[in-house]
């Protein structure tokens, strides 16, 4: 009973300090921790440290994907650090697309604001793919961990903004993780069942080595 007790306490005031800080924007000058960035000294803190204005501009979708992120992650905008939450602009051409990918540390929710776009997730238990066309208005939301991927299905250009629960959500895109990389190319084709001319292609693509 007596730990139980203590135990509670111990909680009570470590929530109670918590609250006693209003913020903690990040001070990128630092190295980043499991926890997030140090704070930076409230007399250095300005309006500029809470106001973003990254996600205002389209990004260029002249690539191979036809489409563009602009992520706005604690590294980009450090007032989002200790909140758990981050943002991005996707903007995708016609036939663009954002390939398979997943974020290890936060869920994920798009909204589309222009266009017609197919989004869906595949479950890491049951290999199961759940996924929709989404059209103006519409949102979605993509389970922490899970592979996900959106692409344009409309005749002009779409725009969608995704707001994901971790400040520092991290990102792997497939593609590159299995092709942009110096793993021997007899070794990725062993692993993926490719042949090792196709593995060749891709890795020139994608610009891996080896």
């Amino acid at each position: 009973m007596f730990l139980t007790i203590l135990f509670t306490f111990a909680l009570l005031f470590s929530s109670s300090h918590a609250l006693q800080q209003d913020f903690c924007v990040a001070d990128l000058s630092l190295s980043d921790t499991p926890s997030g960035y140090p704070c930076k000294k409230p007399s250095t803190v300005t309006v500029d440290d809470f106001v973003f204005s990254g996600l205002r501009v389209a990004g260029n979708t002249s690539n191979l994907i036809k489409a563009a992120v602009n992520l706005a992650f604690v590294a980009q905008f450090p007032g989002f650090n200790g909140l758990g939450l981050s943002m991005g602009r996707l903007d995708l051409a016609v036939d663009g697309v954002i390939p398979l990918h997943t974020h290890p540390e936060g869920s994920e929710v798009i909204i589309v604001i222009e266009g017609t776009i197919c989004a869906g997730f595949i479950s890491a238990s049951t290999n199961v793919a759940y996924f929709k066309t989404l059209n103006k208005g519409d949102i979605m939301v993509f389970p922490q961990g899970l592979l996900h991927f959106q692409f344009n299905l409309g005749k002009i250009p779409a725009l969608a903004f995704v707001s994901l629960s971790s400040a520092n959500p991290g990102i792997q895109t497939t593609g590159a993780a299995l092709f942009a990389n110096d793993l021997p190319t007899e070794v990725v084709a062993k692993v993926t069942f490719l042949d090792i001319a196709e593995v060749k292609k891709l890795k020139g693509i994608l610009g891996g080595t080896n």
